[in-house]
């Protein structure tokens, strides 16, 4: 009997699913108008990732000819031709979609041109401009066919010009200018005139003033065209021993700058025969790595797009709510935290409140050290990182686990270990051959002698910036049971020949995939004895296949099961025999939903967890990740309320279904409309409004 293939949506096509929803935004008409620029900006960024990372690995694979279909599931090449033909389909949506704003943005006001709309008041002032805050910033590259062709840059954008000799005896070259955006802003507010705005790009300011440049060699531009380069961004790791680890990382992330292109995005507009001169000098094919775009690339920058008309045009962010238990109190964090379990909620509560507690432990006599890894921190100036020096500075044993291989992040992280490092912390620099991706911290302190633990167990990273816009719990508890564990937790961080039996947490990779099976049988079994079985899911993706085989098995076993899953979800919803019981949504809205949350019914007395980890294979096998069991009634009960907003929500809720339509969860007639964001923060404005007319001195017993 043939054995029943598993059905599977491709990660990479589901991810691209994803980043449909994000370009959905841009194209909302209820998004104010900048934030649907931003949107574009959030969907380039994502597209450079995906092509850096997972079109670079399908690429790879596709060069092991048959062994890839056994290695991957199916053919690499077909599978990048689908991935093209997708990605070309969203970026005339694209294209679509920002002339459509172009004329919404001009309609109220806001008029973004080019350099040949210019009024003879603007092109003085942008000569001018140019004069004095660009060209110091330009290095321009002749293309000389006796040399090699220039090195370009991973991620940067280019002007592409063909030039025209002044003088006959010249012949007409090519020429590159890479668009200094990291050192001028991108976007040029021109002097308002009455009520309108004027915005022109950077890309603009330099075509119109090229001649400058050139005349002097004896050319002038005739044409100038937008392009750019993707690079792989796998880091090759040396196995040379004598090295450290920080060695291995920081070589690995110089060596990405000159990783092989897997993508040519040029101005559709270009002529052919300039298109063929540059892919023949990149070594490119251009039905396998070329993307036709629009004049403009690099549209990350729009995720930073200034707003010159009124307030109507961005989100209004309500402040950030302080926690109710620590409104005004007059107690420490620590002393509230070991009175009361806390759930904060960003970016709804303030994230004022961790590092409040990071200052307070680095002062606190009782304090006697501090444990915490790091992920990604912000990368100017990390309040927490400076916190830690604090801590060190007033006698703190302090132990810092920085994860050098955090993508994207790792130059970063090499600068605050290396910071830390020199100010006198013990910094561990990861775990050989794993990831530490949880988010964890352990106090210790030492009260009328005796050792007292508080834990901080959370779902997203320790860094001040993204908690303004990234969605997540963090867990603030004195509980000796969840304490004792994350104490072994980082037992086997600095000791990693040791592991450990964990009675509370579920840790990666050791047991949590295991533990995670056993709660879903467990379902089966509930199921299978006619009582009610639930299992609820929020993840940010959805992709390891036997953990989507055991959610089918307790679909058909009769288990209700919800999932909400921000990004790639492979599982298939609405297949008879196969998903009959389970409903799938995700949220695409102002904020990015980040938080994990397992809740398995357990017939009415629900296990709850809380955690840093996706179900993915990289997740559950080769990275350290930890969930932690909610104990705490109150905590429960908000968790539970939280993630029922979630489900009721009926704006900015797509329906996961089969096709990957991304369909919009629209309100039953006479049903109220409900924006989940702004609902969640409601309810937590309302449960400190409710406490505060119970408590008029708002304080808890101590």
């Amino acid at each position: 009997m043939k054995k029943k293939v598993t059905p599977y949506i491709n990660r990479e096509i589901s991810w691209l699913s994803f980043n449909e929803r994000v370009l959905q935004e841009a194209a909302d008409k209820t998004t104010p108008l900048v934030e649907r620029l931003k949107f574009l900006g959030i969907f380039s960024n994502n597209r450079d990732e995906f092509y850096r990372v997972r079109v670079a690995t399908v690429r790879r694979l596709s060069k092991l000819g048959k062994k890839a279909i056994s290695v991957y599931g199916e053919d690499p090449k077909e599978l990048l031709t689908r991935l093209q033909r997708r990605v070309i389909e969203q970026q005339n949506r694209f294209e679509n979609i920002y002339q459509e704003l172009i004329k919404e943005l001009a309609a109220a006001n806001v008029f973004i041109i080019n350099e040949k709309e210019l009024s003879f008041a603007q092109q003085d002032y942008i000569r001018d401009y140019f004069s004095h805050e660009v060209v110091s910033t330009l290095f321009p590259v002749m293309i000389d066919d006796s040399k090699p062709f220039p090195y370009m840059k991973d991620k940067a954008s280019y002007l592409y010009l063909k030039l025209e000799s002044i003088l006959t005896k010249q012949k007409n070259k090519f020429a590159l200018i890479e668009i200094p955006s990291k050192v001028t802003p991108r976007f040029v507010v021109l002097p308002k005139q009455g009520h309108k705005h004027y915005i022109i790009l950077l890309d603009d300011v330099i075509r119109f003033n090229t001649d400058q440049i050139f005349d002097v060699f004896g050319y002038r531009t005739v044409e100038a065209y937008n392009i750019k380069l993707t690079r792989d961004a796998e880091l090759e790791m040396d196995n040379d021993v004598s090295k450290s680890m920080i060695e291995k990382i920081s070589k690995s992330v110089k060596a990405r700058k000159q990783g092989l292109p897997v993508r040519f995005v040029y101005d559709v507009a270009m002529p052919n025969d300039m298109l063929k001169y540059i892919m023949k000098k990149l070594g490119m094919a251009k039905k396998d790595n070329a993307i036709p775009g629009g004049r403009y690339h690099n549209f990350k920058d729009f995720m930073n797009f200034p707003n010159p008309g009124d307030k109507s045009l961005v989100y209004s962010h309500p402040a950030p709510l302080k926690h109710k238990y620590l409104l005004n109190n007059p107690f420490t964090t620590l002393k509230v935290i070991k009175s009361k379990d806390i759930l904060l909620h960003y970016p709804y509560h303030t994230y004022n409140h961790i590092i409040h507690l990071l200052r307070e432990a680095s002062i606190d006599p009782t304090v006697e050290s501090i444990k915490i890894t790091l992920y990604r921190v912000a990368a100017d100036s990390s309040k927490i990182a400076n916190a830690l020096i604090n801590a060190v500075k007033n006698g703190k044993k302090v132990s810092v686990l920085v994860e050098l291989q955090a993508r994207f992040d790792e130059a970063n992280n090499i600068y605050w270990a290396n910071k830390l490092q020199d100010e006198g912390a013990r910094v561990i620099y990861g775990v050989p051959g794993l990831k530490v991706h949880s988010k964890l911290i352990l106090i210790t302190t030492k009260e009328a002698g005796k050792t007292v633990n508080y834990a901080h167990i959370g779902t997203g990273n320790f860094n001040e910036k993204t908690a303004r816009v990234y969605t997540d719990f963090s867990l603030l508890t004195a509980n000796k049971q969840i304490a004792d564990d994350l104490g072994k937790v980082f037992d086997f961080y600095e000791n990693n020949f040791k592991v450990f039996q964990f009675k509370h947490l579920l840790v990666a990779p050791f047991f949590m995939r295991k533990e995670l099976i056993l709660l879903i049988n467990k379902e089966i079994q509930i199921a299978k004895s006619k009582k009610k079985a639930a299992i609820t899911l929020k993840l940010n993706s959805l992709v390891d296949k036997e953990m989507i085989q055991k959610l089918y098995e307790a679909s058909n076993a009769g288990v209700q099961i919800t999932l909400i899953i921000r990004g790639a979800c492979s599982l298939v919803t609405e297949l008879e025999g196969w998903s009959d019981n389970i409903r799938a949504y995700s949220i695409v809205d102002k904020y990015l939903e980040h938080t994990r949350v397992f809740i398995f019914h357990n017939r009415g007395q629900e296990k709850i967890y809380l955690s840093s980890a996706d179900w993915m294979s990289r997740n559950l096998d080769s990275r350290s990740e930890v969930a932690v069991p909610i104990y705490d009634e109150e905590v429960r009960k908000q968790i539970k309320d939280i993630i029922n907003i979630q489900l009721s929500g009926n704006t900015k809720v797509r329906i996961l279904d089969r096709k990957q339509e991304n369909q919009y969860k629209k309100a039953k007639p006479g049903e109220k409309k409900v924006r989940v964001q702004d609902a969640v923060y409601a309810y937590l404005q309302k449960d400190n409004e409710k406490f505060m007319s119970l408590n008029k001195h708002p304080k808890i017993n101590i």
